[in-house]
C-alpha cells in the first residue's frame, strides 16, 4: 500500500532508508530535499521530449512514449541503484508535485513488495516548508555571532567550538563560499533555493533552547542573499569580538586562501573586481605582487588598505552589544582551543 506523507522535518525524513528524488537531473540539480539520491524516471532530454509532444503534438503519443520511457528507466533502477536492497527497505518518494512520475515509481516499488512513502505535493510541498521558515516566520533560535576583521580565525573558532560541542552554523560552507573577494570555492556556489534547503535544513536540527554560534557575515555570501528571516535575527545579535595580531592574521589568510594563491589566473582575476575606490596605481602594485607570489605581502597590503578599512566602516554601522573582546595571541590548533574553551564557558553562564 503507497502512503502519502506531508512529514517533512529531519526527524521524519531520517526514518526512511532513503528519500528518492525522480524528477529530471536539471530539476534535482537545483534544489532537492535533504539527503536525496536522484533516480530519474525521465532525464532531461526525455522529459523536454514528452513535454514539447504533448504541446505541439499529440496528447495521446507523449503519454505513451513517456509511459515505454518510464518503464525502461525504472527498470534499470530495480537491476542498478537499487538492486541490493531487500525486503524491509523503506523509501520515501518525490517528484515536482507528488503526480505522475513519482506515482509510478511508487506503484512499482508497491508491486515489489517495499513499504514506500509519497511525498503529498513533493517537492513543492518541501519549498513552501523552506520558505514559510526563512521568509514568512522568525527564526526561532537565540543566535551570538564570532565578529573580527578577516584573517582573525572566525571559520577555523567556529569549527572549533562545533568539535566541543556548542550549536555551530557554518554559513560559508552552506553557501560553499568564504565570504569574501578572494572566496570561492571549487565547485562553486548552490543555487539559492538550494542554499536555503541547506539552511533550513541545518536549523532544523538545532535546538532553539541552546545559542546557535555563527560568523558575522554580511547579508550576501558570495552571490547568495541570507534569507530576511534570518537575516532578522542575524542583524541584533550579540557577537564576541576578536582580535589577533597581524602577523597571525596574515599567516591564517596565506595557510586557508593557499587554493587561489596557487592560480595565479584565479587570483589576478579576483583582483581586478576589487572595489572602484581603490586607485590603479594600488590595483596594478598588488597584481604586479601576485604575479611575482609575494602573497604574504599582497595578504598586508590588502588588509591593511581595502579588508580593515572595510571592517570598520561595517562596524560603525551596526549596533550589535559585545558579549566579551577576545585578544588572541596566535591563531594556531592551541590557541583557537583556548579561546573556543573561552567561549563556551560565557555560553554556559
Amino acid at each position: 500500500m503507497i502512503r502519502r506523507t506531508v512529514e517533512l522535518c529531519h526527524r521524519s525524513r531520517d526514518a526512511f532508508d532513503a528519500i528518492i528524488d525522480v524528477r529530471s537531473p536539471a530539476e534535482f540539480a537545483l534544489d532537492h530535499i535533504p539527503g536525496a539520491i536522484n533516480l530519474p524516471v525521465l532525464d532531461d532530454e526525455q522529459r523536454a521530449a514528452v513535454g514539447t509532444e504533448y504541446v505541439q503534438g499529440s496528447k495521446f503519443l507523449a503519454r505513451r512514449a513517456g509511459a515505454a520511457m518510464v518503464a525502461r528507466n525504472i527498470a534499470a533502477h530495480l537491476e542498478g541503484a537499487l538492486a541490493d536492497r531487500t525486503g524491509s527497505f523503506q523509501p520515501l518518494v518525490y517528484c515536482w508535485r507528488g503526480g505522475q512520475r513519482s506515482h509510478a515509481m511508487a506503484t512499482v516499488m508497491d508491486q515489489v513488495g517495499w513499504p514506500v512513502a509519497v511525498v503529498h505535493d513533493g517537492y513543492q510541498a518541501w519549498r513552501r516548508q523552506v520558505t514559510a521558515a526563512l521568509y514568512d516566520q522568525p527564526v526561532p533560535h537565540r543566535l551570538v555571532l564570532l565578529d573580527g576583521p578577516t584573517g582573525s580565525g572566525k571559520t577555523a573558532l567556529l569549527t572549533a567550538l562545533a568539535e566541543r560541542g556548542a550549536q555551530t552554523l557554518d554559513l560559508e560552507a552552506l553557501a560553499a563560499h568564504r565570504g569574501s573577494l578572494f572566496g570561492a570555492m571549487p565547485g562553486g556556489q548552490p543555487s539559492q533555493k538550494a542554499f536555503e534547503t541547506r539552511l533550513h535544513d541545518a536549523l532544523d536540527r538545532l535546538d532553539p533552547a541552546r545559542p546557535v554560534v555563527a560568523e558575522a557575515e554580511s547579508s550576501k555570501i558570495g552571490a547568495r542573499v541570507i534569507p530576511p528571516s534570518l537575516w532578522a535575527a542575524m542583524s541584533p545579535a550579540p557577537v564576541f569580538e576578536l582580535a589577533a595580531p597581524l602577523s597571525a592574521r596574515i599567516a591564517h589568510i596565506v595557510e586557508h586562501y593557499a587554493g587561489i594563491a596557487a592560480d595565479p589566473a584565479a587570483l589576478d582575476q579576483a583582483l581586478t573586481r576589487l572595489p572602484r575606490h581603490h586607485a590603479k596605481a594600488a590595483i596594478a602594485e598588488w597584481r604586479g605582487m601576485a604575479a611575482r607570489g609575494e602573497i604574504d605581502e599582497l595578504a598586508a597590503a590588502l588588509i591593511e588598505a581595502h579588508y580593515d578599512p572595510a571592517y570598520q566602516r561595517t562596524t560603525q554601522t551596526r549596533n550589535r552589544a559585545v558579549l566579551e573582546r577576545i585578544a588572541m595571541t596566535d591563531l594556531t590548533p592551541d590557541g583557537l582551543a583556548d579561546t573556543a574553551r573561552r567561549i563556551m564557558t560565557a555560553l554556559d553562564a
